[in-house]
């Protein structure tokens, strides 16, 4: 891989994670409801599940999907669905008097398992193994591109945890709270336009 190539994909990782998507808005929630400590397994699932699928669609994941167009469009309905429902859950988080007893972040595994229905993580992959794996470098180009999203991701995404904890200082009323929800989930929505546009 040429430098040039090197420093694109790069760019591209860096760019599209830290630009709002359904991960960022859900750690800008989860920071605001549960504190940064919290929210880091969510992180972590996040940066490692998303590398995972893109290593996958290195290998041919991404060539399967192309192949059988009715898979894409499976995936766009169950996408929307699974957006629909967290939409719904953030509109509805848990109170601050009654977070402990209901409201709980995301595990690791939740996260790393949302990669797979989250539209954008799907077009991060696809884009970058299609633009930026050398050619015929099969699981070597794979492993390259997924270990440049492993190092650009976790540190692109936690500033939009931190804003979250940030914002949290605002949020002190329940019907601050509350409001703030009912805007992260909004956006959440938003987030569908371009892919179904």
């Amino acid at each position: 891989m040429t430098t040039t190539l090197f420093l694109g994909l790069i760019g591209f990782a860096i760019a599209s994670s830290i630009t709002p998507g359904p991960n960022n808005l859900m750690l800008m929630a989860s920071g605001a409801n549960f504190g940064l400590r919290r929210t880091v397994p969510h992180m972590l699932g996040i940066s490692l599940g998303h590398m995972f699928m893109v290593f996958l669609v290195g290998i041919g994941l991404g060539q399967l999907l192309d192949t059988y167009p009715v898979l894409k469009i499976a995936l766009l309905i169950l996408s929307t669905g699974y957006l629909l429902f967290l939409a719904y859950k953030i509109a509805n988080a848990a109170p601050p008097e009654a977070r402990e007893a209901t409201g709980k972040p995301f595990t690791f595994l939740q996260a790393a398992a949302f990669q797979w229905v989250n539209p954008k993580a799907w077009y991060m992959a696809i884009y970058a193994v299609g633009n930026f794996a050398p050619d015929g470098s099969g699981w070597r180009g794979a492993l390259l591109v997924s270990g440049v999203f492993a190092m650009t991701n976790l540190p692109s995404i936690t500033v939009w945890a931190t804003i979250g904890t940030q914002v949290k200082r605002l949020l002190t009323r329940p019907r601050a709270l509350r409001s703030f929800n009912y805007l992260m989930a909004a956006l959440l929505v938003l987030t569908l336009y371009p892919i179904w546009a």
